[in-house]
């Protein structure tokens, strides 16, 4: 079992190589607004019980694949209302299970990022699309980002192309040890 560890900052194009990589490999993608977006229904973004169900929803969907076999592609935006050993937990929650983390950063410039803060497929999950508020969070979500397990592959979004990114991070994945 493989879980693809898919992470950047906001509007790196976490989802859309998500799919890609999910059509030429035919992993499921868990998108990290599947969650949030149900949890944020009945509990404001950011609150105890928001923030203790978004972490147990991840990690028993984890635990489920790891115990079941079945590889995944989660995306995954580091921001300060995640605990910061989150990742670690679920490496190590996953490990226990006999599967592997392959973390994978995409990297985003600060133009390019604030550009796509405008496209339209952002609002269908409520995804940031304030340009000020990241600017006001850019320092606190690169930090949660550095607390991060060193990524196997980071892709530069700017260079490659969403199917391009895919293609990198499938190679990765076929020439990875299991």
């Amino acid at each position: 079992m493989q879980m693809v560890f898919l992470y950047g900052p906001i509007a790196s194009g976490k989802l859309t190589v998500a799919r890609a990589l999910a059509g030429l490999t035919g992993l499921p993608v868990f998108h990290n607004h599947l969650v949030v977006d149900a949890v944020a229904a009945v509990f404001p973004f950011g609150s105890e019980p928001f923030v203790r169900l978004r972490e147990r929803f991840w990690l028993d969907t984890f635990r489920e694949a790891a115990t079941s076999g079945r590889s995944l592609i989660f995306t995954f935006a580091p921001e300060p209302t995640v605990a910061p050993d989150f990742p670690h937990r679920a490496r190590a929650m996953i490990a226990e299970a006999g599967g592997e983390t392959v973390f994978v950063r995409l990297s985003v410039s600060p133009e390019s990022q604030e550009r796509r803060l405008g496209n339209v497929d952002r609002a269908a999950f409520g995804k940031l699309r304030s340009i000020d508020l990241l600017r006001e969070l850019r320092d606190q979500f690169a930090a949660c980002e550095a607390v991060i397990p060193a990524p196997a592959l980071t892709v530069d979004t700017d260079r490659d192309t969403a199917i391009a990114a895919a293609r990198l991070i499938a190679r990765h994945l076929h020439t990875a040890p299991a």
